[in-house]
């Protein structure tokens, strides 16, 4: 900065548009008292948070989920099934879902509502307890978690005082498959949602699943049940189609058994009746009665073949689990990291109190400004 000549006023030589640094560090230098009070004050609050935090237990698995290849197995038994009579082309086709919809298994409501049975071993309690008995009757959030409850949450706690009891007996509508959400069920399915969650590497074909709790033995049992339950999902999508052919199959079955039964007993009876018989009349009534018997086996036979045709096809579509990494019970917390939350705090009150500085600084320009103009 130089001095005009003519009325030494002075002049600023820092080009249009670069930050004038020494002005920067001159703002801070003059505000640090007020970034250091904000920095303490969140370093204060951030340890309270870090002292006061619930702890969390954190238990995964990882599972590799593999389909059969149904053509290939389906050409080495083809030779075989064919000299049973069976036809394995007949049926089929892959009835499956991707793995990137695992996800959404996960987030379904029948796939949530099955969780709050989870069986959990809790410190103090003898037998296990379901999911949504403990955070129904025995959990307990902890200071920040009430602090948060009657602050944010109040409006919740305010809506359940008002609607009274809960509908959830209504529950029962399940002949025309509708679920009825209570807020208790939101509140259990929020809780599913931060403590359960899934990772699909596509490329690799692997899914983890990870589990949290307050103890430790309890997310490893939330977290196998999880995994169990979403196998047994995967398989009951893998084989729907296949599941219900042969259902269909048996029932048709069942159906032509009894024709056939009943046929071969009218045929066992009248050929007990008339055999020293043998006029035009019953030689003809006993050729019906073969024909009606031929037909009749014919199909029950041909139904019992493609019976084993659709065991085998459900097989082939039934999906195998392998288990890279099993679930375990975890030693050391998941949460709260205490050392990361304190530095999480100390660097949002020092962003805090820079930024008011600047903005103090901005304010008193244009006060002056104004003051300049009037």
């Amino acid at each position: 900065m130089n001095l005009d000549k003519n009325n030494l006023a002075p002049i600023n030589n820092t080009p249009e548009g670069e930050v004038d640094m020494i002005s920067v560090v001159k703002t801070l230098w003059g505000g640090k008292r007020l970034i250091l009070k904000s920095t303490l004050f969140f370093l204060f609050l951030g340890l309270i948070v870090a002292l006061f935090s619930q702890k969390e237990f954190t238990s995964t698995s990882t599972i590799f989920p593999q389909t059969t290849d149904s053509k290939k197995i389906g050409g080495n038994l083809s030779g075989l099934a064919a000299m049973a009579g069976i036809n394995l082309g007949s049926f089929g086709g892959d009835s499956g879902i991707p793995s990137t919809l695992y996800p959404q298994i996960i987030t379904s409501t029948p796939f949530q509502r099955e969780l709050f049975d989870a069986p959990l071993t809790i410190e103090g309690y003898e037998s296990p307890i379901t999911f949504e008995y403990y955070y129904q009757k025995i959990y307990k959030p902890g200071i920040l978690g009430y602090i948060k409850k009657y602050t944010i949450g109040l409006p919740r706690q305010l809506t359940k005082l008002i609607k009274g009891k809960s509908a959830k007996d209504n529950n029962n509508i399940s002949n025309n498959r509708l679920y009825i959400i209570t807020e208790n069920d939101k509140e259990l399915i929020e809780r599913i949602n931060d403590q359960i969650t899934l990772i699909v590497n596509v490329k690799d074909g692997y899914i983890t699943i990870s589990a949290s709790m307050p103890e430790a033995l309890a997310s490893a049992q939330l977290a196998e049940y999880a995994q169990n339950l979403l196998q047994k999902y995967i398989i009951n999508f893998k084989i729907q189609k296949s599941a219900n052919q042969l259902r269909f199959v048996e029932e048709r079955f069942k159906e032509k058994e009894n024709e056939f039964k009943l046929i071969q007993h009218k045929l066992a009876s009248f050929r007990d009746r008339n055999q020293f018989i043998n006029s035009s009349l019953t030689q003809s009534t006993l050729e019906r009665l073969q024909s009606e018997y031929d037909l009749a086996f014919n199909v029950y036979s041909e139904l019992a073949k493609q019976i084993e045709t659709q065991q085998i096809q459900v097989k082939e579509d039934t999906p195998i689990f392998t288990i890279l990494k099993p679930v375990s019970v975890p030693i050391e917390k998941s949460k709260p990291n205490r050392l990361f939350i304190l530095f999480i705090y100390t660097f949002l009150g020092g962003i805090s109190g820079i930024g008011w500085v600047f903005w103090r600084e901005f304010l008193s320009s244009v006060k002056e400004r104004w003051d300049d103009k009037n």
